[in-house]
Formats: C-alpha cells, sequence, structure tokens
C-alpha cells in the first residue's frame, strides 16, 4: 500500500531476480480498513516510493486512485470463506473482502505470472493463496520471508506511528513468538502451553495496551490446534497506544 521499507523491497529484489518484467502496484485500498480504523491517516509518499521503485530496477509502477479501482456504481466483491473469519477477521470485520476483491482486481490488470507476499501478514498470504486456488486464477503466489529491524521488531509502514518508547518496547512481539518457537523446538506440542508463553512474554511489557488474539494454528486452514505435530503458524496482534501490529512465526 505504498509507504515503502525494506520488506517490501525485499520484494521487489526477489522478484527482479526471478522475472524479466517487473509490475508494483501502489495503492491504499480504503476497503480493507475499518470506519474507525486509518485510513486518513495512513503513511503516503509516492514520490518517494517510485524514486526507490526505479532505483530497484521496477519496470512499471501502478498507482490508480481509488476511483479508478472502484468507480462509480461498483457492487462485485470477492467474499473469502472461514479463513478469513479468524484472527485478523474476526477483529476486522469486512478486512479480508477488502483485501480479496482488490488483490482480484490488480491481478486481473496486471495479469501476473508470479505475485509476491510477505510472510509477516501470514493469514492475508493464506487467503490469497485460498482465492487463487478456489478462482483458478493463473498466478504463483510466492511467500517472502518477513524483514526484521536488528532487534526483531517486523519491518511495517506503522511502524512509524510509535513513539519512542513504544519503538523501544515493541521487541516484545518477536520474543514472544520467538519463545514459544524455542519451547516448540524444545518438545513442547500443547498449544496452550505456547499461547500461555506468549501472553506471559507480551504482559511482561508494561507498553502493551492490549493484546486482540494469540494463536497457534494450522499453518493452511488457520485452525486453532490443541497439539502442533505439523506445521502451525504462532501468531499475535497487539496495541502499543494507539497503533496496532502484527507478527507471526511458522513452526515447522
Amino acid at each position: 500500500m505504498g509507504a515503502l521499507h525494506e520488506g517490501h523491497l525485499a520484494l521487489v529484489r526477489r522478484a527482479r531476480q526471478e522475472n524479466p518484467f517487473v509490475v508494483v502496484s501502489i495503492f491504499v485500498n480504503p476497503t480493507q480498513f475499518g470506519p474507525q480504523e486509518d485510513l486518513a491517516t495512513y503513511p503516503r509518499d509516492t514520490r518517494r516510493d517510485l524514486a526507490l521503485l526505479e532505483a530497484e530496477g521496477v519496470d512499471l509502477a501502478y498507482t490508480p486512485g481509488p476511483e479508478e479501482v472502484y468507480p462509480k456504481g461498483f457492487d462485485t466483491w470477492v467474499e473469502p470463506g472461514a479463513l478469513a473469519e479468524r484472527l485478523e477477521g474476526a477483529v476486522r470485520p469486512g478486512h479480508f473482502r477488502g483485501v480479496a476483491t482488490v488483490v482480484a482486481k490488480l491481478f486481473n490488470v496486471v495479469g501476473p505470472d508470479r505475485a509476491y507476499f510477505g510472510q509477516k501478514d501470514g493469514q492475508q498470504l493464506a487467503v490469497i493463496r485460498q482465492m487463487v486456488q478456489d478462482l483458478n486464477m493463473r498466478v504463483e503466489i510466492v511467500a517472502v520471508p518477513t524483514v526484521r529491524d536488528a532487534d526483531g521488531l517486523a519491518l511495517s509502514s506503522r511502524n512509524a506511528y510509535l513513539t519512542q518508547a513504544q519503538r523501544r518496547a515493541a521487541p516484545v512481539i518477536y520474543r514472544a513468538l520467538s519463545k514459544a518457537e524455542e519451547l516448540w523446538q524444545g518438545g513442547v506440542t500443547n498449544s496452550e502451553a505456547l499461547r500461555d508463553s506468549v501472553r506471559a512474554t507480551l504482559d511482561s511489557e508494561p507498553s502493551i495496551d492490549g493484546i486482540d488474539y494469540v494463536s497457534v494454528a494450522e499453518a493452511t486452514t488457520l485452525a486453532e490446534l490443541e497439539q502442533v505435530n505439523a506445521p502451525a503458524m504462532v501468531s499475535t496482534a497487539v496495541r502499543l497506544g494507539s497503533t496496532r501490529l502484527i507478527d507471526n512465526v511458522l513452526l515447522g
């Protein structure tokens, strides 16, 4: 959605390595924001973004306005299923309807052979993969590992909202997830024990103002697990002041 950082550029570089022609879309999609969310204040700097993309050798940048993507009379939507009702979907009703619809439209406009998405938005990645499979879209979805700062905080455009104190506290999110990963690697497979570990680490940081969810779910369906005996995603969404951050780690 713009406000590009090294996480976005990692997608561009991977695409540049694997394809003869690279297209990047920049579009702050209004239909994936809830009525009380940060659409109006979401970071935007298109001139800077375009300069970064030019430096990376991007062949084409597609930067439509809302009226182009959603013209007058627009009334057709992609309705994702059960995957979109969990985790982020439970906290942000309608979010993935907006995501799936705009991604489908962008695929139709660009016609890519491959599309690159960051693993940080793990549920979004799962929803898009399901949509591509279910609707027989001829595009390969490529997942790219999360890019992090040296202290572990996953890069996000919304990190710009954090105060200095909140930024110092924010790496607790990755520490909490990493602790669960360490426990699993040490033989702990009980999902509730892993969830409790994440919560305990997050609760130890006074700057955390709320935890929307802590999940240990099957990696493909995102159904919550009792035991981790197959690939799983440990994920959380937390609030530091008015800023909401998400992150995840994969087990297996």
